[in-house]
């Protein structure tokens, strides 16, 4: 089976609180293994599009994801906008993670889907987008791109960290692009506390939209596929 959760938003150091968003993010990294651990088989893959670790390098990070790969199943990992750690693939990969793989112009073959994604970006419509954004926005375009050509299925399952959506409600350039390539189902976290009001889900034209942001789903990974 394939189950979602993404802002993991883990913190070896306990130094970084996130009870600004709200009450539901107490004692959430202890919520976010216990669950884990009830739902998840050895032979599940779990989706994690974004906002994994506090950690600022990748020295740091490996104590975080060494958590989660010490969980049951194997692991998909995009990065959010939090994620200062993340590096190369290739630095990535070097750390040895056994269950853990790294969603970055490429795709993985689970269960029949193809998984694809990118991080996105904020929207044109925000009020601080500026010129460094669209350069930011654009090559998120591009990455996502990348790893719709490296797929071959007709049925794709895409993470996106921030929702493909624009500061009235409606839906941007990444739902577009996913409506382009037959998207079947869209994936994506970042929204905490009030801006849960934000969230759009469901069939949208023939894509299946969920959020998983680890507060608006208590934290208990949610079954995709």
């Amino acid at each position: 089976m394939i189950y979602a959760i993404a802002d993991l938003h883990l913190d070896y150091t306990e130094n970084k609180s996130m009870e600004v968003f709200g009450d539901g993010w107490a004692n959430y990294q202890d919520r976010i293994f216990s669950n884990w651990e009830k739902i998840i088989n050895d032979d599940d893959t779990v989706l994690i599009p974004g906002d994994i670790s506090w950690a600022m390098s990748v020295e740091e990070a490996r104590i975080d994801l060494g958590k989660i790969d010490k969980m049951k199943g194997k692991k998909i990992l995009m990065k959010g906008n939090h994620d200062y750690w993340w590096s190369s693939l290739k630095k990535l990969e070097e750390l040895g993670l056994s269950t853990l793989s790294f969603l970055q112009n490429n795709h993985f073959e689970v269960e029949g889907y193809d998984i694809c994604g990118t991080r996105g970006w904020i929207s044109k419509d925000n009020k601080d987008f500026d010129e460094h954004d669209l350069k930011i926005y654009k090559r998120e375009l591009i990455r996502l791109e990348n790893s719709f050509r490296e797929s071959k299925s007709n049925k794709r399952i895409v993470l996106l960290h921030y929702p493909p959506l624009n500061a009235d409600g409606s839906f941007n350039e990444f739902f577009d692009l996913c409506k382009e390539y037959k998207v079947s189902k869209l994936i994506y976290g970042h929204l905490h506390g009030v801006g849960h009001k934000l969230i759009k889900e469901g069939n949208i034209e023939g894509i299946e939209v969920s959020c998983v942001a680890g507060d608006y789903i208590d934290f208990m990974p949610v079954r995709i596929g």
